[in-house]
Order: C-alpha cells, then structure tokens, then sequence
C-alpha cells in the first residue's frame, strides 16, 4: 500500500500537513474553510462562509480525482451553534440525498473569525 499526499506545501517554512491523503481508494481531505485563493479569510455570515468552504472542499477532492459524490463521512465545525441552520441550507446544494454521506456537525471554538470548517473522508473503487 502506498499513500498519495496531494496539495503539499511548497514553502520551506510551511506547516507540515497536505490537503489531502489517500489509499487503497479511500481519500482523507484536511479541514477546508473560507479562503480565497490568495489564502485570505472570507468575511460574511455563514452563508457566505459555508459557500466557500464547500466550494474549497469541492476543489481539493477534484484535484485528487474525486468528486463530492465520493464523500462517504464529513465532519462540520461551527463556531456558533445558532449557524446550523443556515449552514444546512448551503450543504443541501452540494450533496444530494441519493449521496448523502454520514456527517458529524460540532461547535468548535474558531480562530481568526471563522464560523466554519469542514472535513471529509471519500472512497472511490
């Protein structure tokens, strides 16, 4: 068996930890939350925050060849408990219920004003 690290750092001073890893078909994607793509913090409600969250957390599964359908655990931290509902109606646009995978969802104190972060594993044969 050998393991697949995707979306390593390319800093030397980088924190030692990639965006994803995988084998033998199961695919553990790291904690994905609101950044742009120049690693800036999206500000916003949880709306705004959840969107891009999954929008991340969509495009680190591509980029390992796997798609949201793939996801078979998440794992949902908000920052504030009141979100949930809002965060919800968000979710439903990326999984549908035919792929609809377990998910875990738990207040967690954030850093750095985030209300959201999310995790996942995927299988793919």
């Amino acid at each position: 068996m050998s393991i697949k690290r995707n979306g390593l750092p390319t800093k030397p001073d980088a924190l030692p930890f990639c965006q994803s890893a995988g084998a033998n078909g199961w695919l553990f994607v790291s904690g994905q939350v609101p950044r742009d793509a120049d690693g800036e913090i999206v500000s916003g409600n949880i709306t705004v925050q959840a969107k891009v969250t999954l929008d991340n957390l969509r495009k680190a599964l591509s980029s390992a060849g796997y798609s949201m359908e793939d996801v078979v655990r998440v794992t949902v931290y908000l920052d504030d408990t009141r979100d949930f509902a809002g965060f919800n109606k968000v979710y439903a646009q990326y999984f549908t219920v035919e792929h609809a995978p377990a998910r875990v969802c738990v207040q967690a104190q954030m850093m750095n004003d985030l209300r959201i972060e999310v995790d996942c594993i995927a299988f793919k044969e």
